[in-house]
């Protein structure tokens, strides 16, 4: 059988490493809040280009901790209308519920999976005051025209990248950092979960940032709301990227480009070797916008064709089968149409990939679709 993903393999070069980095910290005796954490935000805010890099628990804390931090900042209040993909991965929004603001869902482009900008203008009201850009599945989302449309509107932006470390903008059009940060607030929320492109053996998170003001905040607000221990200026919570995590994403770091550098190669195979009127390829300008945590194909008779890959041994897996607006937890949306969302969520399957994939897995991935 051909694994879906096979984490085991992908940390396997790391296990001798691995283990002389928890013999280190164990031998230090400082598991929270330590030079470890510390190395990984210096290093992890260099690599995305911003000033501040703050490890938190998880990528659905880092969520969170922005738009708390916003809150606290008195730039958003509860009760504020955040725009998010319909089609998101359901994180995204308890997120934005769990800091006590409204999620406005808006269609994707069917052809990206991400956000349509054209269709977020429509549902801007006067509540509207921020919009959470979604790269899903690792492909950046048009995040020119949203921070345009954010720009015009004095809205805050945050990003998900939990899935896109890594992806980086080639458009000429992209509104430079040091405009951005005279013109708006922005943050971006990353995941470590171990599925990740960059992940950890456990779970961990960052929140990246040039917003001085919100990272100070976010710095407490992740350790209680504590600057100085026992002195709480925030209702903060508990959440900290422990010293383990972050060894070991010091020691993944620096190989992350390469790792990106292999599953766009395995991409660019799939996406010209599978020929299939059945099947239909994802979208992509073959740029560095996407870094493909998943391989996304969608297809009409899709239990059809995820058994007849199991058969043939290749796991597949779907991402995700039912869409936010449609889950028990949401009865009240349960009635809304999103018929693009729908679509989507009726038809994807994610095929086999990783930077460990072989050629000869590759090869028989692709014979196999094109026998379908």
């Amino acid at each position: 059988m051909i694994p879906f993903l096979d984490l085991k393999k992908i940390n396997e070069p790391y296990e001798t490493a691995f283990q002389e980095k928890l013999k280190l910290v164990l031998n230090n005796g400082w598991y929270i809040l330590g030079k470890e954490l510390e190395t990984f935000e210096k290093a992890f805010a260099e690599y995305n280009q911003t000033k501040y890099c703050i490890g938190v628990g998880n990528g659905f804390d880092a969520l969170v901790l922005i738009f708390k931090g916003y809150i606290q900042l008195g730039k958003l209040q509860k009760g504020d209308e955040v725009i998010v993909p319909a089609n998101t991965y359901i994180a995204s929004i308890l997120a934005i519920l769990q800091a006590e603001l409204i999620p406005v869902l808006v269609e994707p482009r069917l052809e990206t999976y991400n956000i349509n900008p054209d269709l977020i203008r429509e549902k801007i009201t006067t509540k509207t005051k921020a919009i959470l850009a979604v790269h899903l599945y690792g492909q950046l989302a048009e995040m020119e025209k949203i921070n345009e449309i954010a720009i015009q509107n004095n809205f805050i932006v945050v990003e998900d990248a939990a899935q896109s470390h890594g992806a980086v903008s080639n458009s000429k059009d992209q509104i430079p950092n040091s405009k951005l940060d005279g013109n708006i607030k922005s943050a971006k929320a990353h995941s470590f979960y171990p599925g990740k492109n960059l992940g950890c053996l456990g779970d961990g998170g960052a929140i990246t940032t040039n917003d001085s003001e919100l990272a100070k905040a976010l710095f407490s607000l992740r350790n209680y709301g504590s600057e100085q221990k026992y002195h709480n200026e925030y209702i903060g919570i508990n959440s900290r990227l422990d010293e383990l995590q972050a060894a070991f994403l010091n020691l993944k770091l620096p190989n992350l480009d390469t790792d990106n550098d292999n599953r766009r190669a395995i991409a660019k195979r799939y996406l010209s070797e599978i020929k299939n009127d059945k099947i239909i390829l994802p979208f992509w300008d073959f740029s560095s916008n996407h870094v493909f945590h998943l391989f996304v194909i969608r297809t009409e008779n899709r239990e059809a064709l995820k058994e007849y890959l199991r058969q043939n041994n290749i796991q597949t897996v779907i991402h995700y089968p039912v869409p936010p607006h449609k889950q028990k937890a949401f009865q009240e949306w349960n009635n809304l149409s999103f018929p693009i969302t729908e679509k989507i969520h009726n038809e994807v399957l994610s095929l086999p990939m990783s930077p460990i994939l072989t050629d000869t897995e590759v090869d028989f991935i692709i014979e196999i679709l094109n026998q379908y």
